[in-house]
């Protein structure tokens, strides 16, 4: 196949207005020239999805790498699917894309990770996915469980590194006794790093389970340094639409252990949380089927009351307050953690809950989180 003259000029026009001499943000998927040469002749797989994109044209790095020679065999998508629009938990099926006619398999579905087999005919695996600096955002469980493949199988990974929109270190550290897919890691619950700062971590740290090391290589972003603000240009994943939703995921998605709607089935969510009761407040919503949100949300037509947090300021980092402000509201103990094993994978540790049901403060339970932070953040 012959690379396509306009497609080129576009693409390194694209290159040259996001370069970092411009003092705008580049990728490491926009860094062609860094990673091109680590994928000429071999065949290729890709865990990407809809925020893999290339420059301000927003090329997908799929057509990118198509038009220009590389073999790329598969994709393999993570939850959300390849396109990004699949609900929280929906099961990802196999496919092809479209566009392309690229096989697309799923690591959200029958396994998460990739199998022996899966990998059999590739030599080398690219990850591209814009995370949102939350443990329990299973982007990062994905990369982890593809370089613990890659690292059996003997195949190379290549992670093209993006910024991290919420650089916080905060949070409670995740036990060994609450991994899960919602939390892989013994880090805190925002634990600002980028993906390719965690891929060296892991590696360094060795907490991959076979104990070996990934043979990696990661292609760094550059104009942008921890504690400089992103906006990110695409959503993430179908119900976080905007920085704002972005900043208060890691302090609402703990609600997601009660009967307290956070917003899914509208166009806020993230930014609003409410109950059934109007002892939760004034504000109120009515969660609705939203295809490209949420198409089953929690109290599904029914009417919450609750706060309307989307002008919220004053959140930096990962808080309790709204979520022991409902506890107290709620009057029902215990009981208003209605799934306490979900609650305790979320928080990676049982200690949060049983603080919140002793009736400590949001001040006590930071202290405690905190005794187990390292002093600066993790990965700079």
């Amino acid at each position: 196949m012959q690379v396509r003259p306009f497609f080129v000029i576009s693409f390194l026009l694209a290159l040259l207005f996001s370069s970092n001499s411009y003092g705008v943000v580049t990728t490491g998927a926009e860094r062609i020239d860094k990673y091109l040469p680590l994928l000429q002749g071999k065949r290729v797989g890709l865990v990407i999805n809809h925020t893999s994109i290339v420059g301000p044209t927003r090329t997908c790095l799929l057509d990118s790498l198509l038009q220009l020679n590389v073999n790329v065999v598969k994709v393999f998508a993570p939850e959300h699917g390849f396109r990004g629009d699949a609900d929280a938990g929906e099961t990802v099926k196999d496919g092809k894309d479209s566009r392309t006619g690229t096989p697309i398999t799923s690591l959200y579905g029958s396994n998460k990770k990739p199998t022996s087999n899966q990998l059999s005919d590739l030599d080398i695996i690219v990850f591209d996915i814009q995370d949102v600096g939350a443990r329990f955002y299973t982007y990062i469980s994905t990369m982890y469980y593809v370089m613990e493949a890659c690292a059996e199988n003997q195949k190379e990974m290549l992670v093209l590194d993006r910024p991290n929109p919420c650089d916080y270190t905060d949070g409670p550290v995740l036990k060994p006794a609450y991994q899960s897919f919602v939390g892989m890691l013994p880090i805190p619950i925002l634990h600002g790093c980028t993906v390719g700062e965690l891929a060296r971590m892991i590696n360094g740290e060795g907490w991959l389970t076979t104990k070996e090391k990934c043979r990696l290589t990661v292609i760094p972003v550059t104009g942008w340094k921890h504690g400089q603000a992103y906006s990110l240009p695409v959503k993430p994943s179908p119900n976080l639409p905007n920085d704002q939703s972005i900043r208060l995921y890691a302090s609402l998605c703990p609600f997601e252990a009660t009967n307290i709607s956070v917003g899914r089935g509208t166009l806020f969510p993230f930014q609003v949380i409410g109950g059934r009761s109007k002892k939760y407040g004034n504000f109120t919503f009515t969660p609705q089927s939203l295809p490209g949100f949420d198409k089953n949300p929690l109290n599904k037509g029914v009417l919450c009351h609750g706060e309307d947090l989307r002008k919220t300021e004053d959140v930096k980092g990962f808080t309790l307050r709204f979520f022991l402000q409902f506890y107290r509201l709620s009057g029902e103990g215990s009981a208003f953690i209605s799934r306490a094993r979900w609650f305790d994978l979320l928080m990676g540790t049982d200690s949060v809950r049983k603080a919140i049901l002793a009736g400590k403060s949001e001040k006590a339970i930071q202290a405690g989180c905190k005794k187990n932070l390292r002093p600066t953040n993790l990965c700079e």
